[in-house]
């Protein structure tokens, strides 16, 4: 259970994207990485270990072989820190009757109806005036508290609830957050909370990003605890198997490098998304502060592999007939290994050889997994980065049930398969 037990605590401290960067900072500075500026010169070393904050909600990491050749070993670990939810709009008090409520926006694809009747709360980051109009200064917040809910609305008043009901994002998911009072501000109860949790004035604030998530911890399920209930397990199960693959003992011959990327759940096009060209300038970055020229970088570039490690879908015990006829995967199974002949998973039967092999050497359970051939699967960002980056690609991760629900469901035993992946991967 140590892994879950690990796993916990990640999911825990990452109530956003942002939150999730820092969680995985410590974790690597625990480690002995050192930090370094995204937009600064670099004195790297090999035997070197290194991680980059860069724009609060993307983390690249990197350790540097100490027995390097002409052209190293590029070996790349990538996964996504944030997961559909709601997010806090601007000016976003409203007053219904004596409630108060907030204004929100759907980020994502989340499963709308399960965030209903939930205890939620709110974090992310405050934007308030500093010296410089170029750089305003940098809060994080987390309220780290039951504050809001989405109530439903009784069966008594909607009789059709059962038989599947449109839900409106603008109307149905506005979360309840107070009954006003004469205390609270009918215009301002928002701001004046946030600042209040920001330790700063309303009128200091000059923008935010506030995503509300689902305050629940998560817990063991099943007759032999072989199941694990959470929020969050879409992608953080993959987050923290990065985590625990690039704090593995280092291969002597080899750049190791985990990206941990935002905004995978609304595309990646973003200049910290997977569809920007930030991995290859800082991979750019690191060949030429270790000396290797362009043309070198290019050819580490073209020879690297990239694990994109994303949650699967698990086959569901009650609509069994949504999955492939044969190549299903139940929790439990271990790792599932995604392809597409759409190429919406990037692997190809060259890259999954060599992830298979990894696999048997190691005695690590795994799967292999395609949706049905008339049912449009999900995406991950394996395919975007091998695109930009050039590289053999594999896109594996933990099956789960329940997938973009504020609530998901895994096996137990699963994550520990899919750390053993990471650091057998960068050990070879």
């Amino acid at each position: 259970m140590n892994h879950i037990k690990e796993l916990e605590t990640l999911i825990a401290a990452s109530v956003s994207p942002y939150h999730c960067i820092m969680a995985a900072a410590d974790q690597l500075a625990s480690a002995g990485f050192k930090e370094l500026p995204l937009a600064e010169p670099w004195g790297l070393a090999k035997g070197g270990s290194y991680y980059i904050n860069a724009f609060d909600s993307t983390l690249v990491a990197f350790s540097i072989g100490e027995e390097l050749g002409e052209v190293p070993a590029l070996k790349l670990a990538a996964s996504h820190t944030d997961w559909p939810c709601l997010k806090v709009k601007p000016s976003p008090e409203i007053t219904s009757l004596e409630y108060g409520k907030l204004n929100v926006e759907v980020y994502g694809g989340p499963l709308l109806g399960t965030w209903f009747d939930r205890p939620l709360s709110m974090a992310g980051k405050v934007c308030v005036a500093g010296e410089s109009p170029m750089k305003p200064e940098t809060v994080f917040v987390d309220f780290s508290r039951p504050l809001l809910t989405v109530p439903s609305l009784a069966i008594h008043m909607n009789r059709e609830a059962n038989n599947g009901v449109a839900i409106n994002a603008q109307v149905d998911m506005l979360p309840l957050i107070a009954r006003i009072t004469e205390e609270l501000s009918k215009e301002h109860f928002f701001l004046e909370a946030l600042a209040k949790e920001a330790g700063v004035k309303k009128e200091e604030i000059l923008d935010y990003e506030i995503y509300i998530y689902n305050r629940e911890e998560g817990t063991l399920l099943g007759l032999q605890n072989e199941f694990y209930s959470s929020p969050r397990l879409d992608n953080l199960t993959s987050v923290q198997a990065c985590l625990k693959g690039i704090m593995a003992k280092p291969c002597k011959n080899s750049i190791n490098v985990i990206a941990l990327y935002d905004n995978e759940e609304i595309g990646s096009h973003t200049k910290q998304g997977a569809s920007s060209a930030l991995m290859e300038r800082i991979l750019e970055k690191l060949c030429l502060s270790l000396g290797y020229s362009r043309e070198t970088f290019l050819n580490v570039l073209m020879s690297g592999f990239l694990l994109s490690l994303d949650v699967a879908h698990a086959i569901h015990p009650n609509h069994g007939e949504k999955c492939d006829i044969k190549n299903q995967i139940v929790m439990g199974d271990g790792v599932a290994i995604k392809l597409s002949a759409s190429q919406s998973y990037a692997t190809d039967a060259s890259s999954t050889g060599v992830i298979e092999s990894i696999c048997r050497k190691e005695n690590i359970p795994y799967k292999k997994f395609s949706n049905r051939s008339d049912m449009r699967g999900g995406s991950t960002l394996g395919s975007i980065s091998s695109a930009l980056l050039t590289m053999r690609t594999v896109d594996a991760g933990v099956p789960i049930l329940a997938m973009h629900s504020a609530r998901e469901i895994m096996g137990t035993r699963d994550q520990e398969a899919l750390v053993r992946l990471a650091e057998a991967f960068f050990q070879i």
